[in-house]
């Protein structure tokens, strides 16, 4: 009797260790299904989109018809041109004291652009010129009248003067009162329609604004 009793005993052990080792599969796979519903139902990451802007490079030249503008310098003078540096040696008798800003919050900057002819035939004198610095808000800065400031440039003035073709840059240089806010700065270049002074006088102009770099 005892026998049998252990038998009976045994197999129903053993009929609970297969059914406890079926719910264990059991509940395995329902945590296994449950964790791939729930990553399937979460949102792919987003893709990075590719950072399409370009950014935008400085130009130091450009060619307007048969005239190719080079930046060549630009120079912080601070809020005086001094007399140690008058490079007009004709203006230098009369000129004896340092030339200063208008205004506290100003600067000097003395620009030079190259002029070349890019063409076959010679430019006509006065076809072409440099204007206005131009910031980064668009404000505009007129050269300074170029009687006061002619000690501190070249002599003669090569601005606007007649290009031979495949010469070497001609200098034109002008010197402006800029803020000390400004940055950006720009310098426009400008040549008549065609090349041709009258052109340029009569307002009929082609124009380009170089970037600088202002040492």
């Amino acid at each position: 009797m005892k026998s049998k009793k252990s038998t009976g005993l045994l197999s129903q052990a053993g009929q609970v260790s297969r059914l406890l080792l079926v719910l264990a599969v059991i509940v395995l796979v329902a945590a296994i299904i449950t964790y791939l519903v729930m990553r399937m139902a979460e949102k792919p990451p987003k893709v990075p989109t590719p950072d399409t802007s370009t950014v935008v490079q400085p130009i130091y030249e450009q060619t307007l018809g048969n005239i190719r503008f080079v930046f060549e310098s630009a120079l912080d003078k601070g809020n005086a041109l001094r007399v140690a540096e008058i490079t007009n040696t004709q203006s230098a008798s009369y000129q004896q004291k340092d030339l200063f800003v208008s205004n506290t919050g100003a600067k000097f900057i003395k620009v030079t652009v190259g002029a070349q002819n890019v063409g076959t035939l010679n430019t006509e004198q006065g076809s072409w010129t440099i204007d206005n610095i131009v910031d980064s808000k668009g404000r505009e800065f007129i050269p300074v009248d170029s009687y006061t400031i002619t000690p501190w440039l070249s002599n003669p003035d090569f601005c606007g003067t007649l290009l031979k073709p495949a010469f070497d840059p001609t200098p034109c240089t002008k010197i402006y009162e800029v803020s000390k806010e400004s940055t950006g700065l720009k310098i426009r270049v400008e040549t008549g329609i065609d090349n041709t002074a009258s052109n340029l006088s009569s307002g009929k102009i082609a124009s380009f604004l170089l970037d600088l770099i202002v040492k």
